[in-house]
């Protein structure tokens, strides 16, 4: 889920990190009278969650309160990426004499969170000459002392040094505390009196965390407008998303959605990922990409088996899954064949495989063999197991 510049500051804020003052406007009309409170010229950028606005031309400054409901009748309306902006932030034109960039993230390589530190900020960072790394223990956090060492490697001392520091600690434990993926600070300035304070923020969180994140996350405001994939989630994604929320054990609900007309209900580490190379491969095309696991009741199953089978032009459901221990293929089983009924669906005619290996797998056999679907073994391969769903749809798109 990534929030909103707004809320990644309102976020960051609680943890002790400055920036500037935001207010929000929804019509041109507003955006004048805010800019006529701040008094000055301002910088208005438009409120959705990706990342290059400047260079769509979303983040523009205005002189005057007229100007300001000029450059905001411009942005309000602009889409990017496939999203209509609606919303605006206004904030004072800051003047400064240096920028930094500062992020956590997560080096997957070490298996560790990683902090980052650069002197060039703002929209060309990508390019920046000098960029400093230090992997931490999440256990421990970022102690400001190794943000000072980060910032030494930079040529930096005195105040500034100490500040640098301090904000990459700050930053480190929101990161930890709000079970981040990515948290940046870009830029942060260093005005004319010394101070440092921030002009942006981008903060995503892990989706499947988001429901532990829940009170922190409320007092932030609206959050749907998160984004999947780069753009915002669909209706079907968000009612995935209540779906695996709905109950913390397992995952069923982390869906992404395509226009074809095969179901899938996949999972078991990569092989969700596998499975769904492979439908596409033996020219099958798929309605959605689906994670499934960790043993999810039969009611999130059914309720996911239903949403995904009621979705126009979706004929059939394909359930694949890698050999499973974690996982109940019984609990599977029962709930596809549940959910195959509440879309309004003999469960023998939309469900064109059910592959799930492992725990509980007899079970599975019979329950399944009740209603006529052949339950497949592990001596079918995800590949085989994916060409006979795509050969076994019921309906193809041209």
């Amino acid at each position: 889920m990534r929030l909103l510049e707004h809320q990644a500051k309102a976020l960051l804020g609680g943890f002790g990190v400055s920036f500037t003052e935001t207010s929000l406007a929804k019509s041109p009309e507003t955006a004048a009278d805010i800019a006529a409170k701040i008094g000055g010229a301002v910088v208005l950028k438009a409120q959705v969650p990706f990342g290059g606005r400047g260079k769509a031309g979303a983040v523009r400054f205005a002189d005057s309160p007229m100007d300001a409901e000029r450059v905001a009748r411009d942005i309000l309306g602009m889409t990017i990426k496939g999203e209509v902006v609606d919303c605006v932030s206004i904030e004072t034109k800051v003047s400064y004499k240096a920028e930094y960039y500062l992020g956590i993230a997560w080096d997957t390589s070490a298996k560790l969170p990683v902090a980052l530190l650069s002197d060039g900020g703002g929209i060309e960072v990508e390019h920046a000459v000098r960029m400093v790394r230090r992997t931490f223990s999440p256990w421990t956090g970022l102690d400001a002392f190794i943000g000072r060492e980060m910032a030494v490697e930079l040529g930096i001392e005195g105040r500034l040094l100490s500040g640098l520091g301090q904000n990459l600690a700050r930053l480190s434990v929101a990161f930890l505390s709000c079970d981040a993926l990515t948290m940046e600070i870009n830029p942060l300035v260093e005005r004319s009196d010394g101070t440092l304070i921030g002009l942006d923020a981008h903060v995503e969180i892990d989706d499947d965390s988001v429901t532990r994140q829940t009170t922190r996350l409320k007092v932030l405001g609206d959050i749907s407008s998160s984004s999947v994939g780069g753009r915002p989630p669909t209706v079907l994604e968000l009612e995935a998303q209540r779906i695996d929320a709905m109950d913390h054990r397992g995952v069923a609900g982390r869906v992404v959605e395509f226009d074809g007309d095969l179901g899938l209900l996949i999972g078991g580490g990569g092989a969700s990922l596998t499975v769904f190379d492979a439908i596409r491969r033996h020219k099958g095309s798929p309605a959605n990409y689906c994670e499934v696991g960790g043993n999810p009741t039969e009611e999130k199953v059914a309720a996911l088996t239903a949403l995904l089978l009621s979705k126009p032009r979706v004929r059939n459901l394909a359930v694949i899954m890698n050999v499973v221990n974690n996982t109940r293929a019984d609990v599977m089983a029962r709930g596809v064949i549940e959910g195959a009924r509440r879309a309004g669906r003999v469960p023998s005619e939309a469900i064109s495989v059910f592959r799930i290996p492992g725990s509980w797998e007899q079970e599975a056999k019979e329950l399944l063999a009740v209603e006529g679907i052949e339950a497949l073994g592990r001596e079918v391969s995800l590949d085989e197991a994916a060409r006979r769903a795509v050969e076994r749809s019921t309906h193809r798109v041209a």
